[in-house]
C-alpha cells in the first residue's frame, strides 16, 4: 500500500539506499552475464571451409595441404640420406685410405648413394605437385580469408547491436518505472535507481568496448560524445519540465500559493499577484474547489 505524497518529499533512508545499492550490484552481475553470452551466442560456422567452399574447392585446398606434407616429409628424409650418405663415405675413404678391403662399406656407401638419389627424386616429384596445385589452392584461400572476414564484421555488428539494444531496452525499462513509481507516489523509487544506474554503467562498457572500432576517439570521437550527451540531456531536461508543469500546481496548492503563479493566495477567489482565479466549480458537486487539487473537499471527485 502507497500513501499518495508527493514524490520530492520523499526522504529515502539510509537502509534504502544501501539496499538499493546491493540490487544494482546483482543486476550489473547478471547484465555483465548475458553482455558476455550475447558475444558467445553469435558463433560462426565451425567449420569454415564446408560453409564458404564448393565441394571441389575443399578438394583443391586439401590436395595442395597434403602436397606440401609430402614435401616437408620429402625434404626430412633427403636431409637424412645426405646424413647417411656423408657417414657412409667417409667410412669408405677412411678404410681405402688405410689400405683394407672394404666390401661391406662399398654396398653401404652405393645403397646411400642410390637411397640420397631417390630421395632427391621425391622432393623433386612433391614440389611439382605443389606448384600445380598451389595457384587453385591460394584462390581458395583468398575466398576463404575474405569469407570468414566478412562472416566476423557481421558477426560483430550483430553482437554491437543486439548489447546496444539489451542495454538501452534496460535504460528505458528503468525510465518507465521510474515514471510509473513517481505517478503512484511508490516509495520503491530506489528500484528504478538501480536499473538505471546498471544500464547506464552497462551502456558505458559497452561504449569503452567498441568507441574505437566505429568511431575514431581522436577523430570525431569527442564531437560524437558531446552531441550525444547534448542530445540526452535536453530530452531528459524536457522531460522533467513536462513533469514539473504537471506536478508544479498541486505543490503550491499545497503550500497555499497559487496555482498559476506562485504567489501566497488569501481567502479571495482570485490572486492577488497574478489576478487569476483560484477558485472553480466542481464538476460533480458544483461546489467550489481550489484550482490545482487532486480532489474536490466536499464530494471527492477527482
Amino acid at each position: 500500500m502507497s500513501t499518495r505524497i508527493e514524490i520530492e518529499d520523499i526522504e529515502t533512508t539510509k537502509s534504502e539506499k544501501l539496499l538499493a545499492v546491493v540490487l544494482a550490484v546483482f543486476l550489473l552481475m547478471g547484465s555483465i552475464w548475458a553482455y558476455q553470452e550475447i558475444d558467445d551466442a553469435i558463433q560462426g560456422p565451425s567449420d569454415p571451409e564446408a560453409a564458404f567452399l564448393t565441394g571441389e574447392e575443399e578438394q583443391t585446398l586439401s590436395a595442395f595441404q597434403q602436397a606440401e606434407r609430402r614435401l616437408a616429409r620429402a625434404r626430412n628424409a633427403q636431409t637424412k640420406a645426405r646424413d647417411t650418405l656423408e657417414l657412409a663415405r667417409e667410412e669408405y675413404r677412411t678404410a681405402l685410405d688405410a689400405g683394407r678391403p672394404a666390401p661391406r662399406l662399398e654396398r653401404a656407401y652405393a645403397n646411400a648413394r642410390a637411397d640420397f638419389a631417390s630421395s632427391g627424386e621425391e622432393v623433386a616429384q612433391a614440389r611439382d605437385e605443389v606448384v600445380e596445385t598451389r595457384p587453385a589452392a591460394e584462390a581458395a584461400e583468398r575466398k576463404l580469408s575474405g569469407e570468414v572476414e566478412k562472416r566476423f564484421e557481421y558477426e560483430a555488428l550483430v553482437v554491437f547491436l543486439l548489447r546496444a539494444l539489451f542495454g538501452a531496452a534496460m535504460l528505458v525499462a528503468g525510465i518507465l518505472l521510474l515514471g510509473r513509481l513517481r505517478r503512484r507516489g511508490s516509495r520503491y523509487l530506489p528500484v528504478a535507481f538501480a536499473l538505471i544506474g546498471t544500464a547506464t554503467i552497462l551502456l558505458f562498457v559497452l561504449a569503452s568496448d567498441y568507441i574505437t572500432d566505429y568511431v575514431d576517439p581522436l577523430d570525431f570521437g569527442p564531437l560524437v560524445l558531446s552531441l550525444f550527451g547534448i542530445a540526452v540531456t535536453l530530452a531528459a531536461f524536457w522531460w522533467l519540465q513536462r513533469y514539473l508543469a504537471r506536478r508544479l500546481p498541486s505543490r503550491r496548492v499545497r503550500r497555499s500559493e497559487c496555482p498559476f503563479c506562485g504567489y501566497p493566495t488569501g481567502r479571495g477567489a482570485h490572486c492577488e499577484g497574478c489576478g487569476r482565479g483560484v477558485l472553480a466549480g466542481c464538476t460533480a458537486c458544483g461546489r467550489e474547489r481550489r484550482v490545482g487539487t487532486h480532489h474536490c473537499a466536499v464530494c471527492g471527485h477527482a
